[in-house]
């Protein structure tokens, strides 16, 4: 396939070039699939149907033998992005070029600067990037990498005035991009407050970071390491909290890259309590395996780190696809962020310095309908839904995208699903110079490519031009994302018990208790604010400061007592067995010590009974 750069046409020149006459093709959309023409002029669809009545001069393609579906969407790109010291190599020319070679006709990027930059700054500065180089239509997703008044006010204004309806926050990075569950709550809830959908790269951050000195110290630096310390774990426990903290902001969640059984397995099982999650697996998480980065080539191995990592456990892909197709999984993205050899190599000697990411923007569709509707686990009209139609929903362009009818986008694939092609860096239209599917063959390809009514791939080779894509808005309150929440809302406004008051005694305690906003000890609640916990006895301490032997007593009963005595002052926990054969009666006095606790046990020949009293000295 080889790529032709065309100059931009003026726009009072496209209509006469843009009217298309496609002829004896089978339309596939996300719920049904028939035999129809279509019929596009000024790159919207006229006319669906058969023996359409055409105006003269339009160019008539031939798709007798093939599938008609609608443009892909890749909801999940990364390019040109500064990352780890360097910037990602596919920008948004030769990324969407590739986007359009393999039949995706939109992509939705991340807005994704530094801690502290303003959100607003951020959105502008991508859209210089975007808007000079897009061959396909786009749209933007904003990250939120810090949280304060300012970010809350300017979250207001995208929505409002930039077209953006989805934040995506961070729980890993530490200390670069991560939010803590508390900012991760009120994001949640700005989100929720303006219909915009919340997402989440869900990883605990903190024990990555922990982990990570742990293998540096124990030795391994290799890109192993980047796996090992990330296991899939961490991923699940994540998305488990971020699926928790979302429902009790009543925010619907967006969870992007689902990379291991168990986060799928937590998104399933949210969405069947009946949570407003939705769960993206990627092409890389579909397609291919984390074993990859203990091959003994480097290059090789830290071609495939990204995070979260790829998982070793080969069934991965398949239970991912499975997930995919029966619905508990929803989208497909790609997260393309791609690196090159030598920037890679800023991690040689260190895998924490190893920029993450990998390809998969052009490969996406083919690698999908390769494992999921060639192997049959899913028919043409879900692959529809998983890589478009779904994603138009949940972003909100449907049916503009999305969709095969009268008034949609013309962004249309003609796609041969008995075709094969295999992948390889040698011959994809990314800049990156490796492929994390290299070698695979796969079925399905796209024939022809239609991009705003504009044939961009055509037999074989690509026509693409530089700046003509345009920005997407996606506005707020989706009704696929939000259809549920208002009356969600309103079913579960907190009542409170309507009870007859209560009239009898209420014990005094002292105005230094009552009067404190300082938390208060359940087992010493008079030792805040400095007070003396040697209060709550009846007797003074001894003139070595020492607890009064009268107030120290305990019992034991039984034919065992176990007590555990905490030395506050060497911080050391002393466990004593006493036996006995019968009732022992005692007291005991720790000179120096400022606490120590009685334990009362009592063995039965079936049941062990134990009650704990403290006592605060």
């Amino acid at each position: 396939m080889t790529s032709h750069p065309v100059k931009k046409v003026p726009i009072h020149l496209q209509s006469a070039q843009s009217r298309l006459f496609i002829k004896g093709g089978k339309i596939v959309n996300d719920d049904c699939s028939f035999d129809a023409d279509i019929y596009i002029e000024d790159g919207i669809i006229k006319q669906v149907g058969n023996n359409l009545v055409i105006p003269g001069g339009s160019r008539t393609i031939d798709a007798r033998g093939l599938l008609v579906l609608p443009g892909g969407i890749d909801t999940h790109t990364h390019f040109q992005l500064p990352f780890m010291g360097t910037q990602s190599v596919d920008d948004f020319y030769s990324g969407t070029k590739a986007a359009l070679a393999g039949g995706t006709t939109m992509i939705i990027d991340f807005v994704l600067d530094q801690k502290g930059v303003s959100l607003l700054d951020a959105y502008d500065k991508w859209r210089g990037w975007a808007d000079a180089k897009v061959c396909c239509d786009y749209g933007l997703h904003v990250a939120v990498t810090w949280w304060s008044e300012d970010v809350s006010k300017q979250m207001e204004m995208l929505c409002a005035e930039r077209g953006i309806n989805s934040f995506k926050m961070f729980l890993a990075y530490k200390d670069v991009f991560m939010l803590d569950d508390s900012e991760l709550y009120s994001a949640f809830q700005k989100c929720k407050e303006l219909g915009a959908l919340a997402m989440v790269h869900a990883e605990n951050g903190h024990l990555i970071a922990e982990k990570s000195k742990e293998m540096i110290s124990s030795g391994i630096t290799g890109p192993e390491g980047h796996a090992m310390c990330r296991p899939e774990e961490v991923e699940a426990e994540a998305t488990q909290r971020a699926i928790t903290v979302a429902d009790q902001a009543n925010c619907p969640l967006y969870v992007v890259h689902v990379m291991s059984k168990s986060a799928g397995d937590v998104v399933a099982a949210a969405r069947r309590k009946g949570n407003i999650v939705f769960g993206e697996p990627i092409a890389a998480s579909l397609g291919t395996d984390g074993t990859h980065q203990w091959n003994r080539c480097w290059r090789h191995s830290a071609g495939h780190v990204m995070g979260p990592p790829l998982r070793d456990d080969p069934t991965t892909p398949g239970y991912l696809m499975d997930l995919l197709a029966s619905g508990d999984l929803q989208v497909t993205g790609t997260d393309n962020c791609t690196f090159n050899a030598e920037q890679k190599a800023l991690g040689k000697d260190d895998f924490r310095k190893i920029p993450n990411g990998v390809n998969g923007v052009e490969d996406r569709m083919s690698v999908i309908w390769e494992k999921g509707v060639h192997s049959g686990k899913m028919d043409p009209c879900r692959f529809v839904a998983v890589t478009s139609t779904n994603a138009a929903k949940i972003f909100n362009v449907y049916p503009k995208k999305g969709r095969i009818q009268v008034g949609s986008d013309a962004d249309l694939v003609l796609w041969d699903a008995n075709k094969t092609r295999t992948i390889s860096a040698k011959t994809h239209h990314q800049a990156v110079d490796f492929n994390i599917f290299e070698g695979m063959v796969v079925h399905g390809v796209a024939s022809t490519v239609i991009s705003g009514g504009r044939v961009v791939l055509d037999e074989g080779e690509l026509h693409v031009t530089q700046g003509v894509g345009k920005f997407v808005p996606t506005p707020v309150n989706a009704e696929h994302v939000y259809g549920r929440v208002r009356n969600r809302e309103s079913a579960r406004i907190p009542q409170k018990v309507v009870r007859d008051p209560y009239e009898g005694k209420v014990i005094e305690i002292s105005n230094t208790v009552a009067d404190s906003h300082a938390p208060i000890n359940p087992i010493c609640p008079n030792a805040i604010n400095g007070a003396d916990p040697f209060s709550t006895h009846s007797r003074p301490p001894t003139s070595s400061g020492g607890r009064n032997l009268q107030d120290s007593s305990f019992s034991l009963s039984g034919r065992r007592g176990l007590a555990f005595i905490w030395h506050t002052q060497q911080k050391t926990l002393i466990s004593q067995i006493l036996s006995d054969t019968g009732l022992i009666w005692g007291s005991m006095s720790f000179i120096g010590t400022r606490s120590f606790t009685y334990v009362t046990c009592k063995v039965s020949i079936v049941q062990l009974y134990i009650a704990v009293s403290f006592t605060c000295l």
